[in-house]
């Protein structure tokens, strides 16, 4: 369907037929020149006249021409649009906010990934790309926090683009520090204007809050007050063998490279808000996790459509253009061609 984004422009359709017929002819005062020998003058000249303009230009079609010049700028004007067919939205859904740490302990490989060591980061990557992907009806929101939080992507039903700018992520980003309560403030801002029953936020981190402007404490209590479940995630292994610089009955020894990790604060915001502390120690477990939330039920929402619109303004001012320089050639002609046929004259005097 074609619509017309401004349509009064419309009305000034009828401009140029209201101007010829309503304003008053010109009225040439051109002033009057005596020529004794003017006909001695005509009598010496056949063909020396200058020929009118349009002259031999059917009066009719040179002014269809013109008419048809300032319909095709009209239509422009009044910006023609194709309004596709009504594309249903899902019904169904959660608003969900993905906080995800990027400081510097994210770096560290003590999990694996197909059998080889990786990063915290890589293997979150891995795991939490695949859940987004099957997010379909959710509307998904990135933040990535360090020493600051970010909002990397709003909520949108886009999963490929959150997907894409959380595999763009670098550890540092943000800063080296966890600023935790910073990241679930900002997700509340981000969720508070949404239903009540599907405000979601995971929060994943691998330390314990050590930056930000708000303590966790607080973020959570108005979290809870904003109605928002927030389901926190551990990661990072319990155990870790590494080489001792002393080598011999030393030269390797276990340790916990989670040592940092503030459970206790995890599971307070988890179960303040109604939510859930889940404890990742390996790839596999992480996987494990996601799954769970996975079975969250969907909250039904009011239904969203939308129609796709493209612009059409571009061929009526190209046809506008177009008509122009036909009118141009069609006006100045007669005087093109009584030039060149001057030149010709003179030429053949000359010879």
């Amino acid at each position: 369907m074609i619509q017309f984004a401004w349509p009064l422009a419309l009305f000034l359709l009828p401009l140029p037929i209201l101007v010829y017929y309503l304003l008053p002819a010109a009225k040439r005062d051109d002033a009057a020149l005596r020529v004794p020998f003017f006909r001695h003058l005509a009598s010496l000249s056949t063909t020396a006249s200058l020929p009118n303009k349009g002259a031999n230009t059917p009066f009719h079609l040179y002014h269809i021409l013109l008419f048809c010049a300032w319909v095709s700028l009209v239509m422009a004007t009044a910006k023609p649009e194709w309004i596709g067919d009504p594309i249903s939205l899902p019904t169904s859904g959660r608003d969900l906010m993905i906080a995800v740490d990027i400081s510097g302990s994210m770096k560290r490989e003590d999990l694996t990934l197909n059998d080889q060591p990786v990063t915290r980061l890589a293997v979150v990557k891995e795991v939490l790309g695949d859940f987004i992907a099957q997010r379909k009806g959710d509307r998904i929101g990135l933040i990535l926090f360090g020493t600051q939080a970010y909002l990397q992507a709003p909520l949108t039903f886009d999963r490929h683009a959150v997907e894409t700018l959380l595999n763009e992520s670098q550890i540092g980003f943000a800063g080296e520090q966890t600023a935790i309560g910073d990241a679930i403030g900002l997700a509340t801002k981000r969720l508070r204007n949404r239903p009540e029953t599907s405000r979601l936020l995971i929060l994943l981190t691998d330390g314990a809050n050590t930056a930000g402007q708000i303590t966790p404490q607080k973020a959570t209590e108005i979290a809870q007050a904003e109605q928002i479940k927030i389901y926190t995630i551990g990661v990072g292994a319990s155990e870790m063998e590494i080489s001792s610089p002393f080598g011999g009955l030393f030269g390797r020894r276990t340790m916990n490279p989670s040592a940092d990790l503030d459970e206790g604060m995890l599971q307070d915001i988890a179960e303040q808000t109604g939510g859930q502390y889940f404890r990742a120690h390996n790839t596999q477990e992480l996987a494990k996790i996601y799954a769970m939330l996975d079975q969250i039920e969907p909250i039904e929402q009011d239904a969203e459509t939308f129609n796709p619109v493209r612009s059409l303004f571009i061929w009526p001012l190209t046809l506008f253009l177009l008509l122009s320089l036909i009118v141009s050639l069609v006006k100045f002609y007669p005087t093109i061609k009584y030039r060149l046929s001057q030149s010709s004259t003179r030429g053949l005097t000359d010879v």
